[in-house]
């Protein structure tokens, strides 16, 4: 290997996004499940250069470390969106009409409001089924807008992510149990909106992990 994914340091302190996401799931969040998709993903990749060191490459072997690069691999690159897509609480950069004055109007446009779109949205995540992510998506920079879901860890790759939330219960099930309707309704307080218009108007054009 050329070298090694690593952990990206979170853009807030862990404590940052209370009342809305508590201290305790962030820190398990980052510094479990991430960290663990990390670990996996440089184990499947070695396992993978293994393989191919062999005198006769063993091609099962590839295939199955393959589904383990694809699984967290898309793990990594949805949570390293994820947190620079959050802001603390309420903070400036989760008001969508000051933070976003490009992304804001493209939005009323397509969904009529702000509040239209929210509504759209929140009904997008609750329609998740099992575990997978909800994501507000642009065909191109500065593009037709959609909301799309994704299963499992499955990544964005045929458009511009802007703003994903995680709807695997880990993400909420300490703070809100089974109740997945308000978490959908308290991470709009923690959205960071100028993150999504710099995504949107095309100041990161690629914004994925990299080894």
């Amino acid at each position: 290997m050329a070298g090694k994914f690593v952990l990206p340091e979170l853009p807030f302190k862990q404590d940052a996004l209370e009342p809305a996401i508590s201290k305790e799931i962030v820190d398990i969040h980052y510094n479990k499940h991430h960290k663990a998709y990390v670990d996996k993903l440089n184990e499947a990749l070695k396992a993978q250069g293994k393989a191919l060191e062999a005198d006769k490459p063993d091609v099962p072997e590839l295939i199955k470390q393959q589904k383990q690069v694809q699984f967290n691999a898309g793990g990594h690159i949805n949570h390293s969106l994820f947190w620079k897509n959050l802001a603390p609480f309420d903070s400036h950069e989760t008001h969508i009409n000051e933070a976003a004055p490009t992304l804001a109007p493209a939005i009323k446009k397509q969904w009529g409001s702000i509040e239209a779109f929210v509504k759209a949205f929140e009904e997008n995540l609750l329609a998740v089924q099992g575990s997978g992510w909800g994501w507000l998506v642009s065909a191109e920079p500065r593009g037709e807008l959609s909301i799309v879901s994704a299963k499992d860890q499955d990544p964005i790759t045929d458009a511009v992510p802007l703003v994903g939330v995680d709807m695997w219960e880990h993400a909420y099930y300490l703070q809100y149990k089974n109740d997945k309707k308000a978490y959908a309704k308290a991470i709009w307080k923690v959205i960071n909106w100028k993150e999504a218009e710099k995504r949107y108007v095309g100041e990161k054009k690629d914004d994925a992990p990299k080894i």
